[in-house]
């Protein structure tokens, strides 16, 4: 279902006279040439009178023929000027008459190009974990299915689809597999990376562009143990050498987080599987929601579960993002802002209270960063709701903003409504009216004011009146529009040991007892609380790397914040050497792995830029290829290669 708002800045397909209601993929991966070659069938509603034509979003790919109906057109389509942001557009002529209601099915051979494709990577097998074979793997979001398939690259448009992938190497979707079974012998029995073998999927859950996914690799699957009463099932995809790992990380919670969200919810989870797959190192996210197969970064691989709540995350997206969807970029908050937000809220279900306010307080650095990065580059990209341009890259605008200020939007309304009994119920009708639908925030305010008019009181409209919306949707600023506070209680050993540091001149003090009962997330916050002191002294940072055994840390989210604290002073007697071994820890030179996501990658080489900025392009510049193209784009911006306004997340 559409909504009935503005159309989709970022889209030039005609989706609101007629749009995909399910398509059929029929694709060879061609490891060779790093390409896929195949048709792509789409079966479309007509919503309007004296319909001409239709119109697709494509980015570098090869149209080979096309058809209507099964009757040859390459006569008649047309392919528009490219658009660097957007792409081109391909025109199809439609039959003449017809009307509302009525459908029609379109089919277009085509390939898609190497480098050209944003939506793929193709990894050699030395960037593998096991180095044995080729790799591929596919991101969608914001705006790049259209590289990956011609479609109505917008997340106004959900549609069905099923699938038939022929490849040398076991082929994921973000669908359920019907052939050959999961439970099967690896690749149908079949030589992998000598035999071909075609993979059959299905999605009967209509799912917006974005999250379309493929990926093929040396992978084998880790089935969960199945929870009783439950009809959905859920296990884990890797290569060989980390399946074990992979699945002992994430076997004791995965399960246990999606049936806690179900409840909260009060809505079974609807898509069948929830399998997670755990991607290569240059994948640039934490996570990615994809339909039935959330990708995942190996860097949560700790050996300890300290980083496995990301899950959680990526969990709630089956109902906030895949389920209610935003109708374009310009509210893509509700995605995130909701997503975080419930994921903060199971925080305190799963664990206790003061997670939840710990997970809050967390979020606010990434979040003030990101408001005082975007005070210098585009206020607008401050907001909650962007006024995207037609043809702007909502990539540009990709930081913790929409995460955070959203969640604490929500927050607000929760506490200023008066508290979680009074806030729950409405989520949960806000739920149950919107699923499977694409909605705007105007439609979404209409909604909350409409559940308190039918079920809430005066109070609860006064209260919400009370709220400055404009605010908090389209206010710009470093700080949010209102002050936030948050249960301080497992941060306090965290606070009070970086203020320690920040004081004590012997650092003979200090000792490795000074962590001992503290979580990765306490010694997180620690290091996030030192960089809001002045720089420490060079004998101090070496000191602290070396005591608490942060400066060979294999826990990313550690080693992170231990080079943000030793590069907090650009022009320290030491910055260039902790520039110089940070870019080595990224780029992998010094364990192999490239640190892919851009969590850690972009603030890295912001940071050495700061020192200096031809070891943060030079180091980039020889390392290039390990990173993934949208990672690629974004670091360029920020070591100013090219001009670009986004943060990292």
């Amino acid at each position: 279902m559409m909504s009935a708002e503005t159309t989709d800045p970022t889209s030039q397909s005609n989706y609101r006279q007629i749009s995909t209601k399910h398509f059929s993929l029929d694709w060879s991966i061609d490891f060779h040439e790093k390409v896929i070659k195949g048709s792509i069938t789409h079966e479309l509603s007509v919503h309007t009178s004296d319909i001409k034509e239709v119109i697709f979003d494509t980015s570098d790919v090869v149209i080979k023929r096309v058809y209507v109906e099964g009757e040859s057109c390459d006569a008649q389509y047309s392919l528009g000027e490219k658009h660097e942001v957007m792409g081109s557009a391909l025109y199809i002529p439609l039959p003449a008459g017809l009307q509302p209601g009525s459908s029609v099915k379109v089919t277009i051979e085509y390939n898609t190009t190497e480098p050209g494709c944003k939506a793929l990577q193709w990894l050699d097998k030395a960037q593998t974990h096991g180095k044995t074979h080729p790799y591929l793997f596919s991101q969608c979001q914001p705006i790049y299915a259209r590289g990956l398939l011609p479609c109505q690259d917008t997340p106004s448009v959900k549609a069905t689809y099923e699938a038939r992938i022929t490849s040398v190497l076991p082929a994921l979707m973000s669908a359920i597999r019907v052939s050959p079974p999961a439970e099967g012998p690896v690749h149908d029995g079949k030589i992998v990376g000598e035999d071909e073998v075609t993979y059959v999927y299905n999605q009967p859950v209509p799912i917006p562009s974005y999250l379309i996914a493929i990926a093929s690799g040396n992978l084998c699957y880790h089935a969960f143990d199945k929870l009783e009463g439950k009809d959905w099932t859920s296990g884990v995809w890797a290569e060989p050498d980390i399946i074990n790992d992979a699945w002992w990380e994430f076997k004791e919670d995965t399960t246990r987080f999606l049936a806690a969200e179900e409840e909260l919810v009060g809505m079974p989870y609807k898509f069948g599987v929830y399998d997670l797959l755990v991607l290569p190192p240059a994948f640039p996210y934490g996570g990615m929601e994809n339909a039935c197969l959330t990708f995942v970064t190996p860097t949560l691989l700790t050996g300890d579960r300290t980083l496995v709540d990301v899950v959680v995350h990526e969990i709630t997206h089956s109902y906030f993002g895949n389920g209610i969807t935003h109708a374009d970029a310009s509210h893509f908050w509700l995605n995130e802002g909701w997503t975080t937000y419930i994921e903060r809220l199971l925080q305190q279900i799963l664990h206790s209270p003061a997670h939840r306010g710990f997970s809050f307080l967390s979020g606010s650095k990434d979040l003030y960063d990101a408001l005082k990065f975007y005070e210098q580059r585009n206020k607008k990209y401050q907001k909650l709701q962007i006024e995207f341009e037609k043809g702007e890259n909502p990539d540009d605008a990709y930081s913790s903003v929409p995460y955070d200020k959203g969640a604490n939007f929500l927050l607000h309304i929760e506490r200023t409504l008066g508290g979680l009994d009074v806030f729950l119920p409405y989520m949960k009708d806000y739920v149950k009216t919107f699923i499977g639908k694409s909605i705007t925030t105007e439609m979404w305010k209409d909604h909350l004011f409409g559940y308190y008019t039918r079920f809430g009181g005066e109070d609860e409209l006064e209260a919400l009146k009370s709220i400055d919306w404009d605010a908090w949707l389209f206010g710009t600023g470093v700080t949010l529009p209102v002050p936030m506070e948050y249960d301080m209680t497992l941060a306090q050993q965290s606070y009070k040991l970086a203020e320690r540091w920040s004081k004590t001149k012997d650092i003979s003090e200090f000792s490795a007892a000074d962590i001992s009962g503290m979580d990765a997330n306490q010694i997180c916050a620690f290091l996030e609380r030192l960089q809001s002191f002045d720089p420490l002294p060079v004998a101090h940072i070496d000191a602290l790397g070396d005591l608490y055994g942060l400066v060979k840390s294999h826990n990313a989210e550690l080693r992170l914040r231990f080079y943000e604290v030793a590069l907090l002073d650009p022009k320290s007697v030491k910055s260039e050497l902790y520039a110089t071994a940070a870019l080595s820890w990224i780029v992998g030179e010094e364990d192999g792995m490239v640190k892919g996501r851009m969590k850690f990658c972009r603030p890295m080489f912001r940071a050495a830029f700061s020192v200096n900025k031809a070891i943060a392009q030079d180091k980039y510049q020889e390392h290039k290829s390990s990173f993934h193209p949208i990672a690629r784009d974004l670091i360029e911006q920020d070591i100013e290669l090219t001009k670009g306004h986004g943060t990292n997340v």
